[in-house]
């Protein structure tokens, strides 16, 4: 279940999430990812697996798939050193474009907390993508979304969830109950929560979970504040 929306919406707007990206391997949709600066995208680490050739590789952006708004080749990609299939530790990625992407009112880059940033629990926050709308489901055409809660590190070890495979790296966000998830086609995209000025600041990178919305089972996530310092060292952002 790791190229991991469930419950959720059709994103409206074109514009609504102006940073959400589809990468796409031979043209096919496999990841979302999140554009920090004109040039740079972050994703998640093992939409990568046995697959890092740049060249092969394009990022879309636009709330459909089809007919994108804008499309860009891929120059670098950088996965984090201490990455390694098939654990889901370290699981960040750096994507930079061919070409610079000139920010407009529907693509512009999303804002990076600062490393010492911390995002209290139980507040809301939102997932979009183009992943499946079911476990192993089809994938839509326009960018869904969906508000999930932030849970807290502790609730989410418990043995009944994910019985401490939950690393200071990672960040859960869901439900216990279910029935609102990320899911395969998702992963590398954004979590994002506002700030009280509505500037949205990203939080978390889809990266897995068991399934999709089930009860106990919350969405895992690339904590960005911890790899902020890394985002700086790769690209100066």
């Amino acid at each position: 279940s790791s190229l991991r929306i469930v419950g959720g919406l059709s994103a409206a707007e074109t514009g609504d999430w102006p940073w959400q990206a589809s990468l796409q391997y031979n043209n096919i949709h496999r990841c979302g990812a999140t554009l920090i600066s004109n040039t740079w995208l972050v994703s998640a680490a093992h939409c990568f697996r046995d697959m890092s050739h740049p060249q092969k590789w394009t990022a879309t952006f636009g709330a459909v798939l089809k007919p994108p708004s804008l499309k860009r080749l891929v120059k670098t990609i950088i996965i984090h050193e201490k990455y390694r299939y098939p654990e889901h530790d370290y699981d960040i990625a750096l994507v930079q474009l061919s070409k610079r992407v000139e920010f407009t009112s529907s693509i512009h880059r999303v804002c990076l907390p600062e490393p010492s940033e911390t995002f209290p629990y139980n507040i809301y926050a939102v997932i979009t993508g183009w992943g499946a709308l079911t476990n192993d489901g089809p994938t839509p055409n326009a960018l869904q979304e969906a508000t999930v809660k932030l849970i807290d590190s502790n609730t989410c070890n418990r043995k009944e969830v994910y019985d401490g495979d939950i690393t200071p790296r990672m960040l859960c966000a869901g439900y216990l109950e279910g029935g609102v998830d990320a899911c395969q086609g998702d992963s590398g995209g954004p979590l994002v929560t506002p700030d009280s000025r509505l500037m949205w600041y990203l939080v978390g990178i889809v990266s897995w979970g068991d399934e999709c919305a089930k009860p106990n089972k919350p969405g895992v996530y690339t904590r960005v504040t911890y790899f902020r310092d890394w985002i700086t060292s790769k690209t100066g952002i």
